[in-house]
């Protein structure tokens, strides 16, 4: 093999080890990135345990259509949450590895949160860059911040709307 190439292995053995540091996070839930941080596409593995809390937020950028969003699940299931601006659940989507539905494009600007309802649950995310932490994320207001007691009961609500015999 060429020196020249470059390859990064998507196996079992990298969902394995970023699942692990994901276990023992407190905000339960580990990147694995392939990109580097000015690459203009940004290309990673997000492992969610349940229990994790996504503040529901947007992505806003300057250019029109670089704030789009997309996910596709290759491991355990997450819940997707879609909310208008004031914060009301306008809809949601079961993502799994095993389908029907494995993947979604978010548009710009939509606010939306994440749960994840399996262990080790992997994702390929893939969005504008370059990753800029100041500017990448419009958070809903009326949801509480990260690492409260707040957070932890919403995220279980929410986690509750996807469990087996719910109905919308």
């Amino acid at each position: 093999m060429s020196d020249s190439i470059r390859l990064q292995a998507i196996d079992q053995s990298l969902f394995d080890r970023v699942a692990a540091v994901a276990r023992q996070k407190p905000r339960r839930r580990m990147n694995h990135n392939l990109h580097q941080e000015s690459d203009l596409v940004q290309r990673f593995l997000n492992v969610l345990q349940p229990g994790t809390y996504v503040r529901p937020h947007r992505h806003v950028r300057e250019q029109a259509g670089t704030g789009f969003e997309c996910f596709l699940v290759l491991q355990g299931a997450i819940g997707l949450l879609i909310f208008d601006g004031d914060g009301q659940l306008i809809e949601r989507h079961r993502l799994s590895a095993t389908g029907p539905l494995r993947g979604i494009e978010l548009a710009e600007n939509q606010f939306h949160s994440l749960v994840a309802l399996e262990p080790d649950t992997v994702m390929f995310e893939l969005k504008q860059g370059p990753y800029q932490p100041t500017q990448d994320k419009d958070f809903l207001s009326a949801f509480p911040g990260e690492g409260s007691e707040q957070a932890e009961d919403q995220e279980r609500s929410w986690r509750q709307l996807f469990a087996t015999g719910h109905r919308p």
